[in-house]
């Protein structure tokens, strides 16, 4: 079986594979609390009990993170705990399979590209890549599957957190679908302003990448944690991937492993 790790700002994720490709469970910590890759193994290695996962079922770890900090910890969770070298995307000698047409590449967040080998598997054509994590990120995915850059916004909660900082009188909120625009008190204003100003946004710049690649019908694929809130708001997002990342993973292990 594959563990593979997707180490977010926000949340790292544990999911684990059988050989065909299907996620058998996965598992969120938040990556806010940092953690040893001891207390990492002692609380991975109970919720694999649970699921009558042993930790000896795990031949292969591949891990992804955007948090270099975590690294150290999480390749030592793999070597002592798992006893195997973890592949580490972004590794000079970890083969991803597409090129990456950017200025920079070596500035591209490994999720991203992660997210752009998992689209290319899965749909057909060219696209965009809409991920919704602590930034929205919008990735453009050329027609042979290459990264050709894409867009850096705000996440939801950053961009909410921010307002309340800045103003000490605004409420904390949940983050909902109102059912009016106009709002008729502070928390149901700021519902609408957090939710359609979002949509709005997310909206207008699908509408200018499409513009910019003069592809009217270019399709968007939703992924992260509010893509389902959001996607009914959003009528250029075509479908809603919650494991376009995950997925990804276990392409470039295939990839790599043989």
């Amino acid at each position: 079986m594959l563990l593979a790790i997707d180490s977010g700002n926000t949340n790292t994720v544990f999911a684990i594979f059988n050989d065909e490709g299907a996620i058998i469970s996965q598992w969120r910590a938040a990556a806010k609390i940092a953690k040893t890759a001891d207390e990492l193994a002692v609380w991975l290695s109970q919720l694999m009990q649970l699921e009558n996962i042993s930790r000896d079922d795990v031949t292969e770890v591949i891990i992804a993170t955007v948090v270099p900090e975590n690294l150290f910890d999480l390749k030592t969770l793999s070597s002592k705990y798992f006893g195997c070298k973890a592949l580490v995307v972004g590794d000079p000698d970890v083969e991803l399979g597409i090129e990456v047409h950017v200025d920079r590449p070596g500035e591209v967040g490994a999720d991203r590209l992660v997210n752009t080998v998992s689209a290319h598997k899965t749909y057909v054509g060219p696209l965009i890549v809409l991920d919704f994590g602590t930034a929205t990120t919008f990735d453009v995915v050329g027609p042979e599957g290459a990264y050709e850059g894409g867009v850096i916004a705000p996440g939801v909660n950053l961009s909410l957190e921010a307002l309340q900082r800045a103003a000490a009188k605004l409420p904390r909120i949940e983050i909902v679908k109102p059912e009016r625009v106009i709002g008729t008190n502070t928390i149901t204003a700021m519902q609408s302003g957090i939710y359609y100003g979002y949509a709005s946004m997310i909206e207008g710049v699908i509408a200018r990448i499409r513009e910019e690649k003069e592809l009217e019908s270019l399709p968007a694929i939703g992924t992260g944690g509010l893509a389902k809130l959001y996607a009914p708001a959003c009528r250029s997002i075509q479908n809603i991937d919650e494991d376009l990342t995950l997925r990804g993973l276990f392409v470039i292990n295939a990839k790599n492993r043989t």
